[in-house]
This record gives C-alpha cells, sequence and structure tokens, in this order.
C-alpha cells in the first residue's frame, strides 16, 4: 500500500475500494480464523472465551440482529467493535469511543533478545497485567489467537504485546501493554516492533487499532513506522430487555 493511498483514505477521498481490513473480524473468520468461527444465521463471531469481536453483515437486517440478541439474552451488552452501521432504536448505546486503525509502512521490525514466547501457563500472569493497564479485551483464550511476547523484570512479566485479528494477509498487534512500574523504559515499543517482525516473516503485514484519544499511543506507533489507514467506532450496546428468548436460527 503507498503512502498516497494511505493519506486518501485517511483523509477521506473518495470511496475506497472494498478492503479485507474494511471488516477485519469478518475477513478473519471466514479466512485464517475459520477454525474459531461461530455462525449463527449471517452473525459470526468468536467464542466469548477467545474474544469479544462479532462479526455482522455490511447492513445487518432486523432477523440478523434477531439473532444477535437471542445469542446475547434480553438486557445483555454486546460489543460492536468496528461497526459502522447503525444500530436499532430499541437497542440502547451504553458505550461509545471513537477509534483509529494503522497500518505498517515502514516499521523498524526486529526481534527482541529480551522478548519470551508467551503461551497458555502465562494466562494468569498475562489477565493480570491487562487488569493493571487496561488495553483492550483479553480474555482466557485470546492467546491463543497468534504470537504473544512478553518481557520479563525479576521473573514478574511487566510488559507484552501479541496478535489477535488475522484477516488474509494481514495480522492485528494487540494487548499492548507495560505494568506502570516498568513505564518509559521503550519496553512496548521492543514489543511491536519483535510483534511485527514475526508477522514479517510470514510475509504479511501488521495493523492495529486503538482509541482516536489515545494520542500517546499514536504517536508511539506513529513513531515505529505506522500511519492511519482509516477511523472507525468502538461501542457497546445493551439487547432489549423485552427481546425474546429462544433457539438461535443458523447456530453451528
Amino acid at each position: 500500500m503507498s503512502r498516497t493511498t494511505v493519506a486518501d483514505r485517511a483523509h477521506g477521498a473518495g470511496r475506497p475500494p472494498a478492503h479485507v481490513l474494511d471488516h477485519p473480524a469478518l475477513t478473519s473468520l471466514t479466512g485464517p480464523h475459520a477454525r474459531f468461527a461461530e455462525r449463527h444465521g449471517r452473525i459470526l463471531r468468536y467464542p466469548v472465551d477467545v474474544t469479544p469481536w462479532v462479526a455482522l453483515p455490511e447492513e445487518p437486517d432486523a432477523g440478523d440482529w434477531d439473532v444477535l440478541a437471542a445469542l446475547a439474552g434480553p438486557g445483555a451488552e454486546v460489543p460492536l467493535l468496528g461497526f459502522n452501521g447503525a444500530v436499532p432504536d430499541d437497542w440502547e448505546l451504553s458505550w461509545y469511543a471513537e477509534g483509529v486503525q494503522l497500518v505498517d509502512e515502514g516499521v523498524d521490525a526486529a526481534p527482541d533478545s529480551e522478548a519470551v514466547l508467551l503461551g497458555p501457563a502465562d494466562v494468569p500472569e498475562m489477565l493480570d497485567l491487562v487488569e493493571r493497564t487496561r488495553p483492550g479485551p483479553f480474555l482466557p483464550r485470546t492467546v491463543e489467537l497468534g504470537t504473544y511476547l512478553g518481557i520479563r523484570r525479576g521473573g514478574v512479566l511487566v510488559a507484552m504485546a501479541g496478535e489477535r485479528l488475522h484477516p488474509p494477509g494481514w495480522t492485528e498487534i494487540s494487548a499492548v501493554c507495560t505494568h506502570p512500574d516498568a513505564r518509559g523504559q521503550g519496553l512496548a515499543g521492543r514489543l511491536v516492533r519483535a510483534v511485527a517482525h514475526g508477522i514479517r516473516e510470514r510475509g504479511e503485514t501488521p495493523f492495529l487499532h486503538t482509541g482516536a484519544d489515545n494520542t500517546g499511543a499514536i504517536r508511539l506507533y506513529e513513531t515505529l513506522g505506522f500511519v492511519l489507514r482509516r477511523r472507525t467506532r468502538f461501542m457497546t450496546a445493551r439487547v432489549p430487555a423485552e427481546a425474546a428468548r429462544g433457539e438461535v436460527v443458523g447456530a453451528g
């Protein structure tokens, strides 16, 4: 992707052609992450202990929202990460934030000699670090989505970063976080570069998401060589309390 193309998209110059990063959950679940896909009618989602990403059709109809309501249950909150459509009038928008999607365009990717591979045995520590730093959703099985790297100091996990969504040809870097006592040492940047190196070694391109108001993170990512591709939205919608319970049509 050329820098001109990225800049054009960032400034909204015309309607860009369809791209796998426009609907990254959908293209992940119908592509490299198909093994995780739970399909219910036209709704695709990851298992609820893996990640909260849900893939809606580009223009969901009333039946799609009914399926999603039946999956979640009356009154439940459903994260709609990256969904840019309209929520039905009877669904309450309980949380909303502007977000950005950034792509690798010159990241100085390199392995890190201090980074260690994290796996299922490290999940309790990873969850504790996430609880302290709030980088975004990280659940007990999120580690299964790809490679996660960490840095330990005195045997304690103080920083980590890893892979989440996986559209064809691309891999999202996620869960970038540093313990408050270890900040200011450049650990996050080092781990992002190390994770990006592994992605590049597979012949793929790194990308990531963050909040539009997370200016510190955006500055870091831009310094590393990421550029803005598009703006997006993160929100949570509450299923109507009167929504009917019942068997989900098309579950499988």
